[in-house]
């Protein structure tokens, strides 16, 4: 089992910046890859980054080149550092990793962390 927990999170004014932490504990030697979602209000979660166990990063359209998904191993942490921010970027942004165990596929959440960008 996999425990994440999320922060970061807060109001900003477009343009501006904020880095959200994902803190992992438990089983994290089963993670195979973590991602950030967002969930906007009357919208799908969608799924805006993702690493992977070797490195491998991919991104939604809609933040590349303006979100940067990365992680500190010593700290068993992933960071969304997220720049040029958009009222459109408003969301609660959650943790997600996928865990392997003798061949089965294990989701994680986090509680999630509120951003919130002003015009």
């Amino acid at each position: 089992q996999v425990q994440l927990v999320e922060s970061g999170g807060g109001l900003v004014q477009a343009g501006g910046s904020l880095r959200l932490s994902c803190a992992a504990s438990g089983s994290i030697f089963s993670i195979i890859v973590t991602g950030w979602y967002r969930q906007a209000p009357g919208k799908q979660r969608e799924l805006v980054a993702t690493i992977t166990s070797g490195g491998s990063t991919s991104y939604a359209d809609s933040v590349k080149g303006r979100f940067t998904i990365s992680r500190d191993n010593a700290k068993n942490t992933v960071y969304l550092q997220m720049l040029s921010l958009k009222p459109e970027d408003t969301a609660v942004y959650y943790c997600n990793t996928a865990s392997l165990r003798l061949g089965v596929r294990t989701p994680s959440w986090g509680q999630g962390t509120q951003v919130t960008v002003s015009s």
